[in-house]
């Protein structure tokens, strides 16, 4: 019967002691959370629950499981199990801390920044940190966790003998890797493209949803998602259209009849701009830019403050001027002539006029008209 009842209450008795610890930790910080609403670092802690249960249950099983006298001639394999499972439950405890304290830290900087440029880079670097932290707190417990192996210790011995030509053999088979990441950093730090940023990559155009070390995704106008490597944002040209500031201008081009009233247009212009909520009212213009035989080429101009507002605004202006020249002044609208031009059947005999050519036959110059 003892046999039976000690392990369950060592075990009991760990799990009683970690919800209760759990429940009074989740209640400290939600009271934590509503005394300072300014704040998301309270909140963002209690996503530490969980790893933070699971190590403290384990820490108390790993202390007593021997008098609990649970699998005689076993316990070196438990003892194993339990510190890798507490090892592993540390590390993601430290991830979601310091996930915590990051994102705090962040919140605030929003909070108090009103520059949207500097607010897309702070968020490109501090997440991007974040990924380098955590990738190497996982690096680490891996590797403290295969240290726990005996076998993996004589391992790690000779490792480190020959390291320098292991490094050597993994630095040329990993170089693409290692660019990459090498990359990723020189973006964060460098401020080629932050998230958010609008950009037009190999003709496509879109916004960047995700920076990792080693690829970034840019999401287009269309719902796709383009997934590629950090290295081709440090090795060739790329259009950032928010790299400094947000506002762009936009032009939009008609091809007229030369008959246009260009004066009217431009009111009309200035007229739609105003109305539109798109144009963030900084500048416009209406001007001929080119001619031809048949037409003319006038250019809208006019700004926005992004380029979503941007594409909307060169729309609105292409469709209600067409539409007003359409409806005011059809005249204006270029055409293709396929009739004679007016007047043709009552302009002069230029031949005529001209005088007989070589070859005619009648009376030369000079000679008078026949007889009646």
């Amino acid at each position: 019967m003892e046999t039976v009842l000690r392990p369950l209450t060592v075990a009991g008795s760990a799990v009683a002691v970690t919800l209760a610890v759990g429940w009074t930790a989740d209640r400290m910080l939600r009271r934590a959370d509503a005394r300072h609403p300014e704040t998301p670092l309270w909140q963002l802690l209690r996503r530490c629950r969980l790893p933070l249960q699971v190590a403290l249950c384990a820490g108390l099983l790993l202390g007593g499981y021997r008098a609990a006298h649970v699998g005689r001639g076993h316990e070196e394999a438990i003892e194993q199990v339990l510190v890798l499972v507490l090892i592993a439950a540390m590390a993601w405890l430290v991830m979601h801390g310091v996930g915590a304290v990051v994102e705090t830290g962040y919140a605030r900087y929003a909070a108090a920044s009103h520059d949207p440029a500097r607010l897309r880079r702070v968020r490109t670097q501090v997440t991007l940190i974040q990924r380098v932290v955590t990738a190497a707190v996982g690096i680490v417990a891996a590797a403290v966790m295969l240290m726990q192996f005996p076998a993996m210790r004589a391992v790690g011995t000779s490792v480190l003998a020959s390291a320098g030509v292991i490094a050597a053999v993994a630095g040329i088979a990993a170089q693409s890797t290692l660019g990459n990441l090498f990359a990723g950093l020189q973006i964060a730090f460098g401020d080629m493209v932050r998230i958010g940023d609008t950009v037009v990559v190999q003709g496509e155009w879109g916004t960047v949803e995700e920076i990792t070390l080693t690829y970034l995704v840019v999401s287009t106008w269309d719902e796709r998602r383009i997934t590629m490597p950090v290295s081709y944002f440090t090795s060739r040209p790329f259009e950032n259209w928010s790299r400094g500031s947000a506002q762009m201008t936009g032009t939009v081009f008609f091809h007229l009849d030369h008959a246009v009233p260009v004066d009217l247009m431009r009111e009309r212009l200035h007229q739609e701009l105003k109305e539109c909520e798109a144009w963030d009212g900084r500048a416009w213009s209406l001007v001929v830019t080119d001619t031809t035989p048949t037409t003319i080429q006038v250019r809208a101009l006019a700004t926005a403050k992004d380029s979503a507002d941007l594409w909307t605004l060169r729309c609105t202006i292409r469709e209600r001027l067409i539409d007003w020249l359409r409806c005011e002044h059809p005249y204006a609208l270029p055409r293709v002539n396929t009739a004679p031009a007016p007047g043709h059947d009552a302009a002069p005999d230029r031949g005529a006029a001209a005088g007989p050519r070589p070859g005619d036959i009648g009376p030369g110059p000079g000679t008078a008209p026949p007889p009646s």
